[in-house]
């Protein structure tokens, strides 16, 4: 990705000195340099092109996307575990009508929260960290915390000892959640960002898979022996520092805070094997867009991080986190966290097999959204895959109603399978919009705190479930599925009006479009100056 500038006058004064004929190339130059932005060379290149010039930058977004399994393990053992025999004999401390240990709903309630109140603490806390001493530090800090849960969940014995690595886990799940997006969205090159981003989902989604196939396996051949999957994670962990250890720094990092040389470091690293890559080109563009943001703070007297609460800046973050957010309200406790244990209360013989089902349409459905999300788009994936959830919550709820038939139950699979495709589409979108709405300068707070808002909601959602499954409590079993349709609606319906498409665009060109108050669902359709160089540029050619 490289650049066609030493300074934004250079521009003008080079064109200015040829013939009349790229006069107006001129003029969309030096307008797009007043608003931060300049052409790399590459913005013509299909995704394909873009893969292929750029393979080391590539590889290294889809390695640094690995980090997700851990998460999705993490969040995949927390839903399935609690219904494994073993783990149920050794934390159960209730029992029911007929004398059987069970798991009270309190603290089930207890563990599922404390992972949510500690993915807020992760990525709120974590986001400081990022900004002030670089991406790699939080790798390395939020690394250190995962290694300590593991132990933690290794050697508990009772439900607080669980507890407190369940604590730990989400710390450092939240701290993946939140730096990893931030990376990839400063790393990877523009015309692929979307389905690198994405990438991030499709990691989540394969840890997820194997949670449920350990589990599974665990349940036909030794269903007491529920801690072998917990050390499974350790392989994973060293797989994480391996890969963390090699990866260079964010160069938009290096560039904000002033460490050029390790920038340029990055750069070269980064961008091993392209053609005709001059780094010091692509090192002005980062400085000119930085500087321009600076400058819009600056004027707007918004240069503190609790900027992304104010203004234009405060949208970026309600967008950034909406997607997200609209999970919870669709139902992702219920079928994510609680999933296999949702099965199981609602009459289902073998739920991790529905559950390693579910799972595996997941990943089939990341697979397609990734290598779709920069050629159609990623609003209309979002919207749509939140749309599909949201009515499957209704279908659901239907069932749960009407009197019960044998085909009932496999309605209900089938749903729940068109569930997890919509999800699986509106998470793969989600982190996405988490990692690039947002200014650079902004970047690692905003997505810190708009993944910290789903977690808030999730604390809430992590209490209220346990009770509407548990056949012991509310037993609401699937009349659940009306619970998310009523309170899904308006996010849902919101996703239509505040969604951006953002494929294939810079940051320096979202920051135009937000500063320009265009309408989220209009920026698809609005022309900006970097695409008015390239048009320029190429009616010249012509």
């Amino acid at each position: 990705m490289t650049a066609n500038l030493e300074k934004p006058t250079s521009i003008v004064q080079h064109i200015d000195d040829t013939d009349d004929g790229i006069v107006k190339l001129s003029e969309a130059a030096a307008d797009a340099a007043t608003k931060g932005q300049a052409t790399t060379g590459y913005e013509e290149l299909t995704p394909w092109q873009t893969m292929n010039a750029f393979k080391v930058c590539t590889f290294v977004c889809f390695a640094i996307a690995f980090s997700a399994a851990t998460d999705g393990y993490q969040i995949g053992i927390n839903a399935s575990i609690i219904a494994n025999k073993g783990f149920v004999a050794q934390f159960g401390t209730a029992k029911d009508k007929t004398g059987n240990r069970i798991l009270a709903s309190p603290i089930l309630s207890a563990w599922s929260s404390i992972m949510s109140v500690g993915q807020i603490i992760g990525m709120t806390s974590l986001s400081f960290v990022s900004s002030k001493f670089g991406r790699k530090a939080a790798m390395y800090s939020y690394w250190l915390i995962l290694v300590g849960s593991v132990f933690a969940e290794s050697f508990a014995t009772s439900w607080p000892g669980w507890l407190v690595g369940k604590l730990m886990a989400g710390i450092g799940v939240g701290g993946v959640q939140s730096t990893i997006p931030t990376y990839i969205s400063e790393v990877a090159p523009i015309r692929i960002r979307g389905g690198l981003l994405m990438c991030y989902s499709f990691w989540w989604t394969v840890g997820s898979f194997f949670a449920q196939v350990a589990l599974r396996t665990l349940s036909k051949s030794h269903p007491t022996h529920f801690r072998l999957p917990i050390y499974t994670q350790f392989g994973q962990l060293a797989l994480m520092l391996f890969i963390y250890i090699f990866i260079p720094e964010s160069p938009a990092w290096c560039v904000t805070v002033g460490k050029l040389e390790r920038a340029r470091k990055s750069l070269l690293k980064l961008n091993r094997g392209v053609e005709n890559y001059n780094v010091e080109q692509q090192i002005e563009i980062l400085i000119l867009a930085a500087e321009h943001e600076q400058a819009v703070a600056v004027e707007q007297r918004r240069e503190k991080w609790y900027a992304i609460f104010q203004g234009t800046d405060g949208l970026r973050t309600v967008i950034s986190l909406w997607t997200n957010l609209t999970q919870q309200f669709i139902g992702l406790t219920l079928f994510g966290t609680f999933g296999t244990y949702f099965f199981q209360q609602a009459g289902l013989k073998d739920p991790f097999t529905i559950k390693v089902i579910t799972s595996s349409i997941q990943i089939g459905t990341v697979i397609v959204v990734v290598l779709l999300a920069d050629r159609i788009g990623r609003r209309w994936l979002a919207c749509t895959g939140t749309t599909i959830s949201w009515a499957s919550c209704v279908a659901i709820g239907i069932v749960g109603v009407v009197p019960q038939v044998n085909a009932s139950t496999y309605i209900f699979i089938l749903f729940a399978c068109f569930w997890n495709v919509g999800l699986a589409t509106n998470g793969a979108t989600g982190w996405g919009y988490i990692g690039e709405v947002s200014s650079q300068r902004l970047r690692p707070y905003t997505a810190g705190f708009g993944a910290a808002s789903t977690c808030v909601v999730g604390v809430i959602m992590n209490v209220l479930v346990p009770y509407m499954v548990n056949a012991n409590k509310w037993a609401w079993g699937l009349k659940t599925g009306w619970f998310y349709a009523g309170v899904g609606f308006p996010f849902t319906l919101g996703m239509w009006f505040l969604i951006p498409e953002t494929t294939s665009r810079s940051a320096a060109e979202l920051d135009e479009l937000f500063e320009r108050k265009i309408k989220p669902w209009r920026f698809h359709k609005t022309e900006t100056a970097t695409e008015k160089i390239v048009k320029a540029g190429r009616s010249d050619h012509n």
